[in-house]
């Protein structure tokens, strides 16, 4: 029962701030840039800017489905993006591209959380196939309830560590963008408010996905070593 109260609460929370973002993105993409510059001109830019020659933009499919790829070195920006001319799509395109500048400069969170990915992986099916084997006959695995405890904690701890990283890697990317788009003249005052306005919603969806994941994971650690003499 407190497991599925979790769920809900962050559930509702969760759609809260996605809604919140997506309203803050329609609106401010209704406000032209006085520079007239498009997301993937300012990405362009920016990465020229940090010396990085290296990492291409391009256009991808879908709403907000913006991301740097440090595979491929790629800005993958939506369409209204890549090709919007707004305070939004300024915010989008150059927090994207402060990821790449992280990269580069091999900064030391995205090293970290890029490390965690394999690890985060692997937990995510060890956790499943757990969860799933208890589904059906409880523990019939075999294993001692204690040492089916440890596996579920610690591939969740593994987990919620990585939304814990993303934390740092998210803001710092937004701060290295709202300080080059202004010391670039990019935006101008009121741009540059709405552009923080639109980061700070798009990170909100990492604080609440991390919070959850503490959540689930105190809940597991209370189910398997909680009222325990």
């Amino acid at each position: 029962m407190l497991l599925i109260l979790i769920v809900v609460v962050f559930a509702i929370a969760g759609f809260i701030v996605s809604n919140q973002l997506k309203s803050k993105f329609r609106k401010y993409s209704q406000t032209a840039l006085e520079a007239n510059l498009s997301g993937a001109e300012i990405a362009k830019l920016m990465l020229a800017d940090n010396n990085i020659h290296d990492v291409q933009v391009v256009s991808v499919e879908g709403q907000l489905t913006d991301h740097y790829n440090p595979l491929t070195k790629t800005v993958n920006l939506s369409p209204d993006v890549f090709y919007g001319r707004n305070a939004a799509a300024a915010a989008v395109a150059s927090h994207e591209c402060g990821h790449a500048v992280q990269h580069a400069t091999s900064y030391a969170w995205l090293n970290l959380r890029s490390k965690l990915v394999p690890l985060q992986n692997i937990s995510g099916k060890i956790l499943n196939f757990v969860l799933l084997a208890s589904l059906f006959g409880g523990f019939a695995l075999g294993l001692p309830y204690e040492f089916v405890g440890f596996i579920v904690v610690g591939a969740y701890g593994i987990m919620t560590l990585f939304t814990l990283v993303t934390l740092p890697v998210e803001f710092d990317a937004s701060n290295r963008a709202l300080a080059w788009v202004q010391n670039r003249n990019i935006v101008t005052r009121s741009e540059y408010a709405m552009s923080r306005d639109a980061l700070k919603w798009a990170a909100m969806t990492y604080v609440v996905a991390a919070l959850a994941s503490l959540a689930t994971l105190a809940y597991y650690i209370f189910v398997f070593f909680g009222n325990r003499d």
